[in-house]
């Protein structure tokens, strides 16, 4: 890992990649997980209708230096986020015929041999970084689903123990 953050901030294409799925498909066959470290996997889909599209999302402020003496004001930055990750799973989705979350396909978010968590919820890449503080209170929000998906890694590392302790018997 350190070698490809050092090749992505020095400028070296060959890093974008080892990141391609073939690249890490060939990496975890040479170098296979141990059998007794639980994986969890979340795979996830943007949504890519019309009015995901047109979304924004507020992601920071821009302080302007205060024309009076007063203090300086603050402009919400806003990016369209929603939209962006949107556009680029509508592309893969085109150009490779993948379903992605904007960033990653869901064939790449599946580590082989992990338990795999699919929501039905359409989630782009940065939902759980950027989710809104109006989401539907029906719905899971990003705490939630770090906290179930950190439940469940336990779980499944306390099975695989009791597995590995009941072969050693």
């Amino acid at each position: 890992m350190e070698i490809l953050i050092c090749k992505v901030i020095k400028g070296d294409m060959q890093a974008l990649e080892d990141l391609t799925y073939e690249r890490r498909k060939d990496f975890l066959r040479k170098h296979q997980l141990p059998k007794e470290l639980p994986v969890v996997s979340l795979h996830t889909e943007a949504g890519i209708t019309p009015a995901v599209l047109a979304t924004l999302s507020h992601v920071a402020h821009a302080e302007l230096p205060s024309l009076s003496a007063g203090e300086p004001s603050k402009l919400p930055v806003v990016m369209p986020l929603g939209a962006v990750m949107a556009a680029c799973a509508q592309l893969l989705q085109v150009r490779y015929g993948e379903k992605s979350d904007g960033l990653v396909t869901c064939r790449d978010a599946e580590v082989p041999g992990s338990i795999v968590v699919r929501p039905k919820r359409k989630l782009d890449h940065a939902w759980m970084v950027y989710s809104s503080l109006n989401d539907d209170p029906t719905e899971a929000d990003a705490s939630q689903v770090c906290e179930a998906l950190l439940t469940l890694l336990v779980e499944v590392g306390q099975k695989k123990r009791h597995e590995l302790a009941m072969k050693d018997e």
